[in-house]
């Protein structure tokens, strides 16, 4: 198991891997201690928010080849994997300097800051607020935790459950069905739908069940807007381009890519879904230097080859931040997330 929860879809029964595996590594660790690595690969948000503090001096150690191979061998990450580099700003400090909210908005959203947006890419919330807002939704960003996904992925369920508790409380009072929480990268929003409702704790159960149904990719929330003729198509250029579109594992397993095809098809462009399974990298699997060359097998047997096979022209299209991580490192192309395809094609 190397936690793409990919069965929880397409095992016929259904059987979720990656919860019993994280159940065992949390029972693991209390017989025996948490690993070093596992305690720094679960606290990787608060490693991200510290090193944004310093961006400059935090990617100077990530770009440099003596500096960053030390860490990887201290770590035990595999030498030829790159690591993630900090944003210039966080997507919280950018919103709180220059959102301007729209004029009759049409509705109101909240949008969750995950830990993967604020800290490493935030040019992609930067696009998903200003899309959101140059369609007429008033977009609230909040202080909030992460979203304990590295926690969950390393067995470190003590911490996961302490974060979602705090997530529940914080916008169940906030969100309900005409106020949505959406969210960008799948692994974090789909959390609320999938671990929260079981790990909160009987006082927030209903709270939390209540906010599951309330929480959407932002793939989602723009297909329903579609539907309901709150976005037209005049309001973006038609580019007559092709998009190969690779589906996060999470994404596949408790939604589905139709809406994230639905939306670019929208906007005016070709899709091709990539008939792919997990990319290879399943968050913090592919990093390990025991793990690199089955990462990146997994990627040869079908996402590398054909990435490698499209036309330069053509754009490459992945919701995860993971899967855009792998094919940067396996393939050397720069893949985007729909959300900055879809900014990008706005008048």
């Amino acid at each position: 198991c190397i936690g793409c929860k990919g069965c929880k879809s397409e095992c016929p029964s259904n059987v979720d891997l990656t919860r019993l595996k994280a159940e065992f590594d949390y029972q693991y660790a209390n017989q025996n201690g948490v690993a070093f690595q596992t305690r720094v690969i679960g606290s990787f948000a608060r490693l991200m928010k510290l090193a944004s503090k310093f961006p400059g001096v935090a990617n100077y150690f990530v770009k440099s080849e003596f500096f960053s191979s030390i860490g990887k061998s201290v770590l035990g990450f595999a030498k030829d994997r790159s690591l993630p580099k900090i944003s210039i700003v966080t997507l919280t400090n950018w919103y709180r300097k220059n959102y301007q909210p729209p004029q009759n908005p049409i509705k109101k959203v909240w949008l969750f800051a995950d830990e993967f947006i604020e800290f490493n890419e935030a040019h992609i919330g930067i696009a998903a607020v200003e899309l959101l807002q140059k369609l007429g939704y008033d977009v609230r960003v909040i202080d909030h935790p992460e979203s304990g996904r590295s926690y969950f992925s390393k067995g470190l369920l003590k911490k996961a459950k302490a974060i979602a508790r705090k997530n529940v409380s914080i916008f169940s009072p906030k969100v309900s069905e005409d106020e949505l929480l959406i969210g960008i990268e799948p692994s974090a929003i789909l959390s609320f739908r999938d671990e929260y409702p079981d790990i909160v704790g009987s006082d927030l159960t209903e709270k939390a069940k209540k906010l599951s149904k309330n929480a959407f990719l932002i793939d989602e929330f723009l297909a329903s807007e579609i539907e309901k003729g709150n976005i037209k198509s005049d309001q973006f250029r038609s580019e007559p381009k092709t998009i190969h579109l690779h589906g996060h594992c999470h994404q596949k397993a408790l939604s589905s890519l139709s809406d994230t095809k639905k939306i670019l098809q929208f906007a005016g462009y070709k899709v091709l879904t990539i008939p792919s399974g997990c990319c290879g990298m399943a968050g913090s699997y592919g990093y390990l230097k025991q793990n690199f060359e089955t990462s990146m097998k997994i990627g040869e047997m079908v996402l590398f080859p054909r990435v490698r096979s499209a036309s330069k022209e053509d754009i490459i299209a992945a919701n995860g931040t993971s899967c855009r991580h792998q094919i940067k490192d396996g393939v050397k192309v720069k893949a985007l997330h729909p959300v900055e395809i879809m900014r990008k094609a706005l008048f």
